[in-house]
């Protein structure tokens, strides 16, 4: 009986010469190219070269060596269709029964800084390996499909039950390999397919939307407890965000904490292109995806203080993020306040000893902590997505006008700036009333996602309690009536941040000259739904 057949032609070979002599020494012909044909017989593997089988040498440098009849006849023919077989004998083509391949590092290669020409990128664009992958994968039945070190082991450990005969590896698991090949070239031709997009058209939205991921982490559930839920990271070269978090203590993150993190991480990321060296610790305290405190200051000790003094009752089972490294006497004062989550770029040995002291609590570190820049949005609707491009306010403050009598000064739009980064993440329609401190700024009350912007200024006004005197309000879109500034007047509101643009704006403006209130039009809408 003609010994099985392993063709083997990786561009990452760790763990492939262990596998390499697994298969050689149970009686398995190693059938390989280039590369990983020298590595193998330099750790005295006996090889047999493709070219040998093809009876063709490699061309166009390496550009063609396994496109041949004698490579895919030998993956693709079905043992069982005595048709396949004839022709495979009359052309003396043995059968190959498994194939090991993995892909050339395009996204490696694309995404090197300065970027490489294309010339070079495309070379990188893998033709041999998917074709023989996906061969491999269709004729599961027969041929055993590797793609990853990670399923080395427990392929070797099958075959040695059976003594190295092909058949030991059962339908179940070369259906598995198969499903996890086709996803490999899948997520392999969307990299190739967005970057080419990004280089040679380069539009500001994409013309289709292609995403590809890592393998799913459970949840305990979704939103709620009859809800199953996962979490998918990014399919790229390095983890970021919170895929890229490491988690001291605490159960599992559940789908409801990702999202609130996800929230926390896009404020503090706002905050870090406001806030300069006489501020430099910011604090986010984020409820149900609703920031319910923020604040920058000199110390993060005060930063967390009036950030939870802007609403304490919601911020009960909260999510926390801070800008800088967490500190002992914050990590004391936080004491123990009921959260869910903490996520900071760090945390001093002796404040997590402190935090954790409470078994449930999640602290998480996140390296890659920057400020935020626009990127792309995609959320699934009914029928199919949209997508937009989404991130801090942007808000050019040199076009922003003040429209009323009273004028405003520097560090009223230090206020400003900082409260439209913190609006630009509460859901519509909202607004948010925000006040110097000692040492830094802070909301001292929120109003969110309310469908009436004045019930907005009573729910702010409502947290901010005797604080709303002297504060600035900040609205995400225009007041379509003199009502929701009479509000604000009641509650001692001296400034108004507004985009303007309604019908009614000189009735708007009218009212704030009437209460010798300030009010900046700044052009920018600032809607979140």
């Amino acid at each position: 009986m003609d010994r099985p057949r392993a063709l083997i032609s990786v561009w990452e070979k760790k763990g492939i010469v262990k596998f390499a002599k697994s298969l050689s020494e149970m009686g398995w012909v190693i059938v390989s190219t280039g590369g990983t044909s020298r590595k193998l017989r330099e750790s005295g593997i006996r090889v047999t070269d493709v070219s040998e089988i093809t009876n063709h040498p490699e061309i166009l440098d390496g550009r063609v060596k396994t496109l041949h009849p004698a490579v895919h006849g030998g993956i693709l023919a079905r043992r069982e269709n005595s048709n396949d077989m004839k022709i495979l004998n009359e052309l003396k083509y043995g059968t190959i029964d498994l194939v090991c391949v993995n892909l050339y590092p395009f996204e490696n290669v694309a995404a090197q800084k300065p970027p490489v020409s294309d010339d070079i990128l495309i070379e990188m664009i893998d033709i041999g390996g998917p074709t023989m992958i996906r061969s491999a994968a269709k004729n599961n039945k027969d041929v055993i499909i590797a793609t990853h070190q990670s399923q080395y082991d427990s392929i070797i450990n099958e075959l040695t039950k059976s003594n190295g005969k092909s058949s030991g590896i059962n339908i179940l698991m070369r259906k598995k390999l198969a499903l996890e090949a086709f996803q490999s070239t899948a997520a392999y031709d969307i990299v190739v397919s967005n970057e080419l997009e990004n280089r040679f058209i380069n539009p500001q939205m994409p013309m289709k939307i292609q995403i590809t991921s890592e393998v799913g982490r459970e949840l305990r559930y979704g939103e709620n407890p009859h809800q199953s839920a996962s979490f998918y990271p990014s399919n790229t070269i390095e983890a970021s965000g919170l895929a890229a978090t490491i988690q001291h203590g605490g159960k599992e993150l559940s789908f409801n904490n990702y999202l609130d993190l996800d929230g926390a991480l896009r404020i503090a990321k706002g905050l870090l292109i406001d806030i300069d060296n006489e501020y430099s610790h910011g604090c986010v305290i984020i409820k149900h995806t609703n920031p319910c405190g923020v604040a920058i200051d000199k110390h993060q000790s005060k930063a967390w203080e009036n950030a939870l003094a802007s609403d304490p009752e919601s911020a009960f089972g909260c999510v926390i993020a801070f800008t800088t490294i967490v500190e002992k006497e914050t990590a004391e004062l936080i004491g123990n306040h009921f959260f869910e989550c903490i996520i900071a770029p760090g945390f001093d040995e002796a404040a997590l000893d402190i935090l954790s002291t409470k078994k449930n609590r999640r602290m998480l570190t996140i390296n890659d902590l920057s400020a935020r820049k626009d990127e792309l949005r995609i959320r699934q609707i009914e029928g199919g997505w949209v997508v937009q491009i989404q991130g801090p306010p942007n808000i050019d403050w040199s076009t922003a006008k003040c429209v009323t009598k009273r004028s405003t000064n520097e560090d009223e739009i230090l206020l400003a700036k900082f409260g439209c980064t913190v609006l630009s993440e509460v859901k519509s329609n909202s607004v948010a009333l925000v006040s110097k401190t000692d040492t830094g700024i802070a909301t001292v009350g929120i109003g969110p996602g309310q469908t009436s912007r004045v019930e907005a200024v009573h729910i702010a006004a409502r947290r901010a309690g005797p604080q709303a005197a002297e504060s600035m309000m900040i609205s995400d879109a225009f007041f379509p009536f003199r009502d929701g500034i009479e509000a604000a007047n009641k509650i001692g509101v001296k400034t108004i941040i507004q985009p303007g643009g309604s019908i009614r704006d000189q009735e708007v403006i009218d009212a704030a000259n009437e209460y010798g209130m300030s009010m900046i039009f700044t052009n920018k809408r600032l809607f979140l739904h």
